[in-house]
């Protein structure tokens, strides 16, 4: 590919059937700290302000690694629909003046539960655009990573609902 005419994806969508209930699946999903269980980049996540549990307006900082790049976000939650919904956007500063709104949506399958990831970009100037694919090339099409994301979920869920007789 030209380097010249690299760009981030503004917009993306991961998809996966899992073969875990839509309740594990969502107590995985809803608590921001067992992200690094799963996520290909974000390996801990921690709440702020003293908050305990995922609501509308609750923020978490993620520390995020992407081959040698090591940094840390500060996101807020926009919506939580308890088990079917999770949104959030990472917060824009004057080091990282991106934003990202992503959000989680979990859904009844024969097999278990449906997991729909999608993202979109709210704020990204050209020049930053340029400088982050650069660095973190995957931020292209993130379409694998995440969706290699969602089947570890749905791995950690279906272990977490496992009964205790069988662990």
């Amino acid at each position: 590919m030209d380097t010249r005419t690299r760009r981030a994806a503004m917009t993306g969508r991961a998809e996966v059937t899992v073969a875990a209930p839509v309740q594990a699946v969502w107590r995985v999903v809803a608590d921001v700290t067992r992200t690094g269980e799963w996520s290909h980049e974000c390996h801990h996540v921690g709440w702020l302000g003293g908050a305990l549990e995922a609501a509308p307006g609750v923020r978490f900082r993620g520390r995020n690694r992407s081959g040698w790049l090591r940094w840390s976000r500060t996101c807020e939650m926009l919506a939580v629909e308890a088990p079917t919904r999770i949104a959030w956007r990472t917060i824009a500063t004057p080091l990282f003046v991106d934003s990202t709104e992503w959000s989680v949506r979990l859904e009844p399958a024969a097999a278990g539960t449906r997991i729909v990831q999608e993202y979109r970009l709210t704020r990204c100037p050209r020049w930053w655009e340029w400088i982050a694919v650069r660095l973190i090339p995957g931020h292209i099409d993130r379409t694998e990573a995440l969706t290699d994301d969602l089947r570890r979920i749905g791995a950690v869920a279906a272990a977490d609902a496992r009964p205790e007789t069988t662990r």
